[in-house]
């Protein structure tokens, strides 16, 4: 397959794979969004205003501590 190299160890395993990624980056975005997003499928859910109010929180604090 053009751009995709196979690694191989001495008894002719594959070990890694090496990815043109000019020709298969956006390919390789999707299958890695893909990945990202099933590792993450047990977080918690936190809303866009639960989450809004921690960023503030979090502004808040750093403010008043390079304040001090």
């Amino acid at each position: 397959m053009k751009g995709i190299q196979f690694v191989v160890n001495e008894a002719g395993e594959k070990q890694a794979v090496l990815i043109d990624l000019a020709e298969w980056g956006e390919l390789w975005e999707d299958f890695y969004d893909v990945l990202v997003a099933h590792a993450r499928q047990d977080e918690e859910e936190v809303s866009w205003e639960e989450l809004k109010q921690q960023i503030e929180l979090v502004r808040g604090t750093l403010s008043q501590n390079t304040i001090n």
